[in-house]
């Protein structure tokens, strides 16, 4: 439970993205040479916090990460519940309703030859997760990490921010999508919700090309 100014907590949140991400960059190159072809998403996620939990850095910025993070809901009695599994949650300490969560998602997938974007799944089976308070409950910041498997990033990011506009209304859009600063090697861009039970949530996305990323080191 967060305790204090939102605002505060909601800094603190986005700024441990923004270190989260810089190891994420880091460690990119050496998930991308362990799983050629096309793997699924779930290995992918699993091996990017293997390689993220053996980060020296990754150590003095949080608790944990968790693979398949389950948050808890509470019933009128008073009961906990699961309210479903987060691809990934980073843990300040052992406070279970204080994290930042990652949803993952492949986006631009080959199968004999045809592509699919599948930006339809990624708004309604990730984002919109953030939106009802499935994920993030009570919480001022959600992530979203899209894993772009044939690497073309603008594609990508058109067919993701088309699908986003589309469903405006069911995720109660607040100003649109903001773009983030530009780089060469990945997408990033960020939009507002409101939320019916608690204040509204920021989503901050991410697109990564699932192929080795020039200037990006690997592990050390």
């Amino acid at each position: 439970m967060m305790l204090g100014d939102p605002q505060s907590w909601k800094r603190q949140f986005i700024s441990l993205d923004e270190r989260i991400l810089q190891r994420v960059l880091h460690v990119w190159n050496s998930c991308v040479a362990r799983l050629p072809g096309q793997p699924e998403e779930d290995d992918i996620t699993t091996n990017l916090i293997d390689l993220l939990l053996k980060d020296p850095v990754v150590r003095t910025l949080c608790h944990w990460i968790e693979y398949q993070f389950e948050p808890f809901g509470t019933n009128d009695q008073g009961a906990k519940y699961s309210k479903g599994i987060v691809d990934l949650a980073v843990l300040l300490d052992f406070d279970r309703e204080t994290y930042l969560p990652y949803e993952c998602k492949r986006l631009n997938t080959i199968h004999q030859g045809r592509r699919s974007s599948l930006a339809t799944p990624y708004v309604n089976d990730g984002l919109m997760r953030f939106v009802t308070e499935q994920y993030a409950e009570g919480l001022p910041v959600g992530c979203m990490l899209g894993y772009v498997m044939d690497g073309d990033l603008a594609f990508a990011l058109q067919q993701v921010q088309a699908a986003i506009i589309a469903q405006a209304t069911p995720l109660k859009s607040r100003g649109g999508i903001t773009n983030g600063e530009a780089t060469p090697s990945i997408e990033r861009f960020r939009t507002d919700h409101e939320r019916d039970v608690s204040a509204q949530i920021e989503v901050r996305h991410v697109l990564l090309p699932f192929a080795a990323m020039a200037g990006v080191n690997g592990p050390t």
